[in-house]
């Protein structure tokens, strides 16, 4: 039985569109397809799947304007930085077209009376569930790698940016790619476990909360399906005493506010040794002040609104409770009275354990300022967290710094004076509550595919 799914723009709580979900027969029926595509999509060489996938890179950047404004539609993200995020996949684009054939080699291996070949085969449909806050970097970081890789893609997108899940079918249809290869499933919540289950599903790839990821994570063990999961983070950047603090303070606020604070690896708890703490405070305080929100729309504008009211309310509870429990707002933390779901800016002081400022995942633009005694007592912070997605730290003695984050910071990625997010060519991925696995860099292209061993007799 259908529903209807509305988007709505979060600049000012309009509906945009209604879409209707499809029913479990209609589904059965694509993912049957997307089976089919796959039995003559593996037979293609890699240099025919990396034409198609570089026409895709081509055509994003010629939809690039449109994408952009689709994007701030639906969730919010401020015109300005659409276009970034649309150059990121065609980067993703050209890296996987450039370098899967290496990647996905065939490896010898010595062998006792004869030789071995180790070798990476397709498995077949892979089903990923993606989240609204990256709606097209977020899709083509999976599905393009897997595409490569041979296998065929099932999309099941947010369903506040149902829109843009619909942009990208229409563009790996115009750039050549055969029917079903990849295909968007327009179904409710509770019609994911059904694709989970089914027999042609080879594995499932999601990116969201942990929470959610848990029930990801079973239902496809459930199936003894393989999983890859990108969750959330309370990512903490430190900063040393002998940091540059002008530098530490522009790259925090960015880290920070950056599609509206709405990114899993955003800078969230800064964690600052005490000789230096009033400084940077001072400075990160005087610059988050300035951090104005606005109309999305608007290519001035640096902070737009939640992507959703549910969030921008469960937000700002989290900050009530972080202030109940002793922290103190220096900045923001009030709801503002106009339309849509905006968020100030905010900045809170005295963060302590226990406080979901400290704990949790603040998906906006709230920053938690946490005093170290030294460096030692920085990274026991950084890592008293469930969390482990990626980090940062700031210091001048760029070796002391390589080797404190390379050898103690429990994180999958971490920034060295500076804020960086996914790179092609970088391995992206966690550990602990942050889920397993790896996208970019070729390991996503390895992370669904049989790696099957070929040991010939001589």
């Amino acid at each position: 039985m259908s529903s209807t799914i509305q988007t709505v723009n979060p600049a000012t709580g309009q509906v945009i569109r209604e879409f209707e979900t499809i029913s479990d027969q209609q589904l059965d029926q694509l993912v049957e397809q997307s089976h089919q595509a796959f039995l003559d999509w593996k037979e293609r060489s890699f240099e025919e799947r990396a034409e198609l996938v570089r026409r895709v890179g081509e055509l994003l950047v010629e939809h690039r304007e449109r994408l952009a404004r689709l994007m701030t539609e639906e969730m919010g993200k401020p015109i300005s930085q659409g276009p970034g995020e649309i150059d990121l996949c065609k980067a993703i684009c050209d890296y996987s077209a450039e370098n899967a054939a290496g990647v996905l080699a065939d490896e010898a291996r010595a062998l006792e009376g004869g030789r071995a070949l180790v070798t990476y085969q397709p498995m077949g449909v892979i089903f990923g569930i993606q989240p609204w806050n990256f709606p097209f970097y977020q899709v083509i970081r999976y599905a393009i790698a897997n595409i490569m890789a041979g296998n065929t893609v099932l999309l099941k997108h947010a369903p506040n940016v149902w829109g843009c899940a619909e942009a990208l079918a229409d563009i790996f249809r115009e750039a050549g790619l055969p029917e079903h290869v990849f295909s968007v499933l327009f179904i409710a919540d509770d019609q994911a476990s059904r694709v989970t289950a089914h027999k042609r599903v080879r594995g499932v790839t999601f990116t969201g909360s942990a929470a959610t990821g848990r029930k990801v994570a079973a239902a496809a063990g459930e199936h003894l399906k393989k999983s890859v999961l990108e969750l959330g983070s309370n990512d903490a950047f430190l900063v040393l005493e002998d940091a540059d603090i002008e530098k530490a303070v522009n790259a925090c606020v960015m880290g920070r506010n950056y599609n509206n604070g709405q990114t899993c690896v955003a800078a969230k708890r800064f964690v600052v040794v005490d000789a230096v703490y009033e400084q940077f405070r001072d400075a990160f305080v005087e610059k988050m002040k300035q951090a104005a929100f606005g109309d999305p729309m608007k290519e001035d504008t640096a902070l737009g609104p939640i992507a959703r009211k549910d969030l921008r309310d469960n937000l700002h509870e989290q900050v009530k409770a972080s202030v109940a429990n002793g922290a103190v707002c220096t900045v923001g933390g009030e709801l503002p009275d106009t339309d849509g779901f905006f968020y100030p800016a905010t900045v809170l002081e005295e963060v302590k354990p226990g406080m979901p400022a400290y704990d949790g995942e603040l998906f906006g633009p709230v920053a938690a300022l946490i005093r170290a005694s030294d460096e030692e007592d920085a990274i026991a912070i950084a890592n008293d967290s469930v969390y482990g997605l990626g980090g940062g730290i700031f210091s001048e003695d760029e070796a002391r710094a390589v080797k404190l984050v390379r050898d103690h910071f429990d994180t999958g990625m971490v920034s060295v004076n500076g804020y960086y997010i996914a790179q092609p060519n970088l391995p992206f991925g966690g550990v602990k509550d942050s889920g397993y696995g790896r996208e970019h860099g070729g390991f996503g292209m390895r992370e669904f595919v049989n790696i099957k061993s070929l040991m010939i007799a001589q």
